[in-house]
């Protein structure tokens, strides 16, 4: 598929000089690079992707691998992304400009910047800041559908909470905290033994390359099938009970830098790197109590009027009318309901990011209006706060979040697989002429 416009010259001279040669002239603005169910992924999308990338390597000093092991990656990327955004779409996910700019806010005070200073940044580096802006609204909405998919599939079972209560107190390295870098060697849809041998062969390969003092960002980026390859495969600080269980007891008591693997799971097989060891962080965590009522729209119920029942709910509640927790048992859907809306205590990171933004910003006792979630619209109200030790957090709530947290990473890797499995893809280009 290609979009063209043609460029006619304006006066009779021009038309004469040009008539012998050309008519017009063919300019190509942009083409589909691979089709993805309904939606497309531009050449332009992956053009300017590439070029952030190589831009953030050079400043930081990361080597790449080739251009063609680059761009299948970032092809990949930007495949998923347009399956969640269609998918986001159909779930009627949406990111608000108020939203978005608090993101960026968020994003700008990281770097201790404004967000106009963290603007000017952007545009002076050259990046286009709509465009950039409109990025962020898509990882944000990728973001939710990806949490709302895999949530549902993740079951814990009060013995296994119990079990990692009880290995806590008897570990002794608690207090030591790893960086691991992964690199996934993908099986193929419904893998035969030549499909697994292959890998196999592949993964002995990158094994011997590490072992040679290969780079491994470069390496997880132009092979990895895990979902950090284009991070360098880092997957971040993490204790030995929040790794996956298969990594824990390979890693427990190696040194920085050991590389192991190739280990099997159901994806493919899996390598991994100490990349930096160090002891725990004393970190100070703030919990939240808050209470919601949450309405779902539907085909009856509207978006509009969803929000319009919220905000006469809370007319009514600050008119001392009603009672919030009334309200909540007789119209609010979820578990919930029946504790009035009481959420009971909870890290606010554990939250969808729309829920976790707007407690942020609300005093004890005060209302919020009504907002819109993956989850539906919420009217909640901040009840409490609290500061914990998270390094003395060796309770039930920390062990179900943990657990949580191993099984979502790999949940939402093989739910990634399927959906692609499952869609129709089609790469039209390569790059190359």
């Amino acid at each position: 598929m290609k979009n063209s416009l043609k460029i006619f010259a304006l006066t009779s001279s021009l038309v004469l000089n040009l008539f012998s040669t050309a008519i017009a002239e063919e300019v190509a603005l942009d083409k589909v690079a691979a089709i993805v169910n309904s939606g497309v992924v531009l050449e332009s999308e992956i053009q300017n992707l590439l070029k952030n990338i190589k831009a953030q390597a050079e400043k930081s000093g990361q080597s790449l691998p080739s251009d063609k092991a680059l761009r299948t990656q970032v092809t990949d990327k930007l495949i998923n992304d347009s399956l969640l955004i269609q998918m986001g779409e159909r779930m009627g996910v949406q990111i608000s400009d108020a939203q978005l700019d608090d993101t960026l806010s968020n994003m700008a005070g990281e770097n201790n910047l404004t967000l106009e200073q963290f603007r000017e940044a952007l545009v002076s580096d050259g990046v286009d800041y709509e465009k950039y802006r409109e990025t962020v609204r898509s990882e944000l909405i990728s973001g939710e559908v990806r949490r709302a998919s895999v949530r549902r599939r993740v079951y814990i079972s009060p013995q296994e909470v119990n079990n990692l209560l009880a290995d806590m107190k008897q570990k002794t390295n608690l207090d030591v905290e790893y960086r691991l870098g992964h690199i996934l060697i993908e099986f193929p849809p419904e893998p035969t033994q030549d499909d697994i041998n292959a890998a196999k062969t592949r993964a002995d390969k990158v094994i011997e390359l590490l072992n040679g003092g290969s780079d491994f960002a470069k390496i997880a980026i132009a092979s990895s099938g895990d979902a950090n390859a284009l991070e360098g495969g880092d997957i971040g600080w993490k204790n030995i009970n929040e790794l996956p269980t298969l990594f824990s007891e390979l890693v427990d008591g190696k040194e920085q830098d050991t590389v192991m693997g190739p280990i099997r799971t159901g994806l493919g097989f899996s390598i991994i790197k100490i990349l930096e060891i160090r002891g725990r962080q004393v970190v100070e965590v703030e919990e939240v109590k808050a209470r919601h009522i949450l309405v779902k729209s539907s085909i009856i119920l509207s978006e509009a009027k969803a929000e319009a029942m919220l905000a006469e709910f809370l007319k009514e509640i600050e008119a001392g009318n009603a009672d919030f927790a009334d309200l909540a048992k007789e119209f609010s859907e979820g578990p919930t309901s029946v504790r009035g809306g009481d959420l009971g205590w909870a890290d606010p990171k554990t939250y969808d990011p729309a829920f976790r933004d707007v407690l942020a910003k609300l005093k004890i006792g005060e209302y919020h209006k009504p907002f819109r979630s993956s989850f539906g619209w919420h009217l909640v109200q901040l009840t409490d706060r609290r500061t914990l030790d998270a390094t003395e957090q060796m309770n039930e709530n920390r062990a179900y979040q943990i657990i949580y947290n191993r099984k979502f990473g790999m949940e939402a890797q093989r739910w990634m697989k399927e959906t692609r499995d499952e869609a129709y893809i089609e790469v039209l280009s390569t790059g190359e002429n």
